[in-house]
């Protein structure tokens, strides 16, 4: 395809409203601004040889730099890490829409996309982990590294849940789930008031890669005053037990959703 003449017909065709208006794989980032933001990338990348899973390639290696960003002492590598998070979903966005584009999306891509969340969010409770403990590790810092790692483990298992899902649907013969609310409403009263609930404290959308950096870098804020390594100690004990908890409500949900009916 020859490159676009305008940015108007570059969003029409790289941000159809089946994009703009994905309740499950937008971001609210994107939703909020980096889709108005990406075209200015999109615009640029086109004109490059670069193909879409280039561009993923590079999303992957801004996000494991946001968890890397995390080892710089002091407040600053917070503060970067929340600037290259967004990078990374800024590049996230431009990747796609270069595919559509192009007409070149693939499942290559796809996996590729997976990748790089799923890569990121591990590596960055495992950042934390080293933050808490701090280098070189002495015995007692491993407590904080176990920490750490149990942390990306649990944060990997409930990323996981979904893409479990639509395994399991395509293992069973069945159609492929649409990308609406109306999917997730549980199938029993007490799961759909405890879902209501849950909106109140959102806690669990604490364990995306935007949101950990953003907790991050509030807790080296408070680091200021108690100690950096200490704050991100405090992180580490809070977060842990919310990610269990959010595992386990997963799991419970889509267990009594039609998802898997």
């Amino acid at each position: 395809m020859t490159n676009p003449t305008s940015l108007a017909e570059l969003r029409r065709v790289t941000q159809p409203p089946e994009v703009r208006l994905r309740a499950n794989a937008e971001h609210w980032t994107a939703s909020l601004y980096l889709r108005d933001l990406s075209p200015y990338l999109t615009w640029l990348l086109v004109r490059t040889p670069v193909s879409a899973n280039g561009v993923t390639g590079v999303m992957i290696l801004v996000g494991w730099s946001t968890a890397a960003a995390l080892l710089i002492p002091g407040i600053w590598g917070p503060v970067l890490a929340v600037l290259l998070g967004q990078l990374q979903m800024l590049v996230d966005c431009s990747d796609g829409e270069v595919a559509r584009w192009r007409q070149t999306k693939s499942p290559a891509g796809v996996f590729l996309d997976k990748v790089g969340h799923y890569t990121t969010e591990a590596l960055i409770p495992i950042a934390l982990g080293l933050r808490a403990a701090t280098l070189p590790l002495s015995e007692s810092g491993y407590v904080w590294t176990t920490l750490g790692l149990s942390l990306a483990v649990v944060i990997i298992l409930n990323k996981a849940l979904n893409d479990m899902v639509h395994v399991a649907r395509a293992h069973a013969g069945l159609t492929k789930l649409a990308d609406s609310r109306g999917e997730k409403v549980p199938t029993t009263s007490l799961m759909r008031r405890l879902r209501t609930a849950a909106r109140f404290i959102p806690f669990y959308r604490l364990f995306h890669s935007v949101e950990l950096t953003m907790v991050a870098l509030a807790f080296s804020v408070v680091g200021i005053f108690i100690g950096q390594q200490v704050s991100t100690q405090w992180l580490l004990i809070i977060m842990t037990p919310l990610a269990l908890l959010s595992l386990v409500g997963h799991f419970v949900a889509i267990m009594a959703s039609a998802r898997v009916r």
